[in-house]
């Protein structure tokens, strides 16, 4: 069975790894956005998540683990 064809959401914020729909981020308003990451992560409460914690995330919502 070949591998499924998944489109990425949006671009990523080099800077924060935050996954924005437009053409700067909304945490820390840089441009600097790249369209090539991996790995797809959904912070709902960084206080009390340790993945939050490593990956110096204050904010809830939608990050990349990689960005190239």
């Amino acid at each position: 069975m070949p591998p499924a064809n998944k489109k990425k959401q949006g671009k990523v914020c080099r800077d924060c790894h935050r996954v924005v729909d437009g053409e700067s981020c909304v945490v820390c308003g840089t441009s600097n956005l790249s369209e090539d990451w991996s790995g797809y992560l959904v912070i709902i409460d960084p206080e009390n998540s340790e993945v939050a914690k490593r990956m110096n995330i204050k904010l809830p919502g939608r990050y990349a683990l990689k960005v190239r």
